[in-house]
């Protein structure tokens, strides 16, 4: 399937992943997520066996219940968490008027996310930042269960992950052990996603303190986008082309205008750039890599993010 979607739902009218997907008019619960987003199915651990039926030890294939694809081979000390688990512990977590904003199936099963609003909306900066939480899992033993609080502005949708190094918003663990206990010891993220948003507001008005002009954006700018010195002169082109669209996000942006020419816009341009510029090349794959960087940052935003405060 194009893209590795298998299946998902969204909320919205704008069809993310390549017009992929079931749109919804309005945030489901957990339950109909659960169906809309394709992933009421079960994952069993079977044994494996050579050709000549020979039980090979220490290792489990974990299969999809229903259809029997086959998801990864793991070793016997994998703990399978299912897909209504990933729900039943978010629904735990924010209470039961919990609403889902995307959840969905990749990779014919193997990885599956879900996305809810937290609870909580902050003012920040004069800003409306919207925080969501994050849930994805992998079936094939290829990674751990991770949960992410990620704050979005929401004026323009931009994505405002920052690596803090007083903050984390990232727990992870991974499929073996006490899986249970793990979920229950998870369940402090909402503590800690609200210390990570105590956080980030302190480094908005640091940013709101830092002066940038025009001249010092280009620079940043320059130094965020290189062109080496071997480059082609496409890849020079085209990186020029990319600078300058940053440039216009920062000096021309809607909804930047009300702000001074600081830290706080720069990190908004970029975060602006990072989140919705098209790529030279787009791959397949684009849209899958955009998301991941919902949980694990986006390394352009946060080199921005240190550069300012260094500079």
């Amino acid at each position: 399937m194009a893209a590795n979607v298998e299946s998902m739902f969204y909320v919205g009218r704008q069809k993310p992943w390549h017009n992929l997907g079931t749109q919804v008019e309005e945030a489901p619960d957990s339950r109909e997520a659960l169906i809309l987003s394709g992933l009421d199915w079960d994952v069993e651990q079977r044994s494996i066996y050579t050709q000549d039926g020979v039980k090979i030890s220490g290792y489990k294939a974990n299969v999809r219940a229903q259809d029997h694809t086959i998801l990864g081979v793991v070793t016997d000390r994998y703990k399978v968490v299912q897909n209504r688990d990933a729900f039943s512990f978010t629904n735990y977590l924010l209470g039961e008027g919990v609403r889902y904003e995307t959840a969905g199936s990749l990779m014919n099963g193997r990885k599956i996310w879900l996305l809810a609003k937290l609870p909580t909306r902050y003012i920040i900066n004069g800003d409306d930042i919207m925080p969501y939480l994050v849930f994805s899992n992998t079936h094939d033993g290829s990674g751990a269960i991770k949960i992410a609080m990620t704050p979005v502005r929401v004026v323009c949708n931009n994505t405002l992950n920052l690596a803090l190094n007083t903050a984390k918003r990232i727990w992870s663990f991974n499929h073996v052990g006490d899986i249970d206990n793990k979920l229950e010891e998870a369940k402090q993220t909402l503590f800690l996603a609200e210390n990570y948003m105590s956080e980030l507001g302190k480094s908005f008005e640091q940013l709101n303190k830092i002066r940038v002009s025009d001249v010092a954006a280009e620079e940043y700018i320059k130094v965020l986008l290189p062109i080496d010195k071997d480059a082609s002169s496409t890849t020079e082109k085209n990186t020029i082309k990319q600078r300058e669209d940053l440039k216009r996000r920062y000096l021309y942006a809607p909804d930047l205008k009300s702000v001074g020419k600081n830290g706080y816009r720069f990190i908004n341009a970029v975060s602006d750039f990072a989140t919705h510029s098209r790529p030279i090349r787009e791959t397949k794959n684009y849209r899958e890599i955009m998301f991941n960087k919902t949980i694990e940052g986006n390394p352009l935003t946060d080199k921005a993010y240190k550069m300012l405060l260094t500079a």
